[in-house]
């Protein structure tokens, strides 16, 4: 309760700074202040996945089902927040660049890493056997993570329009710096009732075959 009462207020407070606090950029105008917004869920969706890594990497060598939880609770909630920074991309660069996409470097890796995501649940969803889904998805998660310094190098490995984050205003900078906190926090907040979730549905699955086995 704690945590979901700070994300949330953290949230709120990164928001009132986006889109009030933070001065107006110069050049974009109040098209910039998504920027706040982009960046933020754009971190969670790579931290996400890296956490994802985590638990399926703890789940191969404990087998146990709570790192397992904790790996696809990850994945779940990192494809939902990649999903928002590449619509909120795609809503800044119509004005600024006068198309909803181009295959510049940045871009192109980033739908990469959403297909990495998609392809996660197409594995888990393809197998029937929850310990074999598991164990695979986990296996799955060391090479998907390769996807994340991959993305974010490639604005530096390859010039492209997409533009490169620096020299911010103090306001700016306190005001991205917070929301990315805020997101962070969000994220562990939705994680750790994700991972409630799947704990309580294998009590509610093991119940049901222990009555199974009693011919109940």
């Amino acid at each position: 309760m704690i945590l979901d009462g700070v994300a949330g207020i953290s949230v709120l407070l990164a928001l009132f700074m986006a889109l009030g606090w933070a001065p107006t950029d110069a050049t974009m105008g109040h098209l910039q202040r998504i920027f706040y917004l982009h960046v933020s869920t754009a971190w969670v969706g790579f931290l996400a996945l890296f956490m994802g890594l985590v638990g399926g990497i703890l789940y191969l060598r404990k087998g146990k089902a709570q790192f397992d939880n904790l790996s696809q609770g990850s994945v779940e909630i990192g494809f939902a927040f990649i999903t928002v920074a590449i619509i909120t991309g795609s809503i800044w660069a119509k004005p600024v660049w006068n198309t909803w996409w181009t295959w510049e470097p940045r871009l192109t890796t980033a739908a990469i890493l959403w297909l990495v995501y998609l392809a996660y649940f197409m594995l888990r969803g393809g197998i029937s056997d929850p310990e074999r889904s598991a164990r695979l998805a986990a296996v799955y998660t060391i090479p998907a993570s390769v996807s994340i310094p991959f993305t974010f190098m490639a604005i530096f490995l390859w010039r492209g329009m997409h533009p490169v984050m620096g020299g911010l205003a103090p306001r700016m900078l306190v005001t991205l710096l917070t929301s990315v906190g805020a997101f962070t926090l969000l994220y562990l907040a939705l994680l750790r009732h994700r991972m409630r979730l799947a704990y309580l549905s294998q009590e509610i699955e093991s119940l049901h075959e222990q009555l199974e086995g009693r011919g109940v």
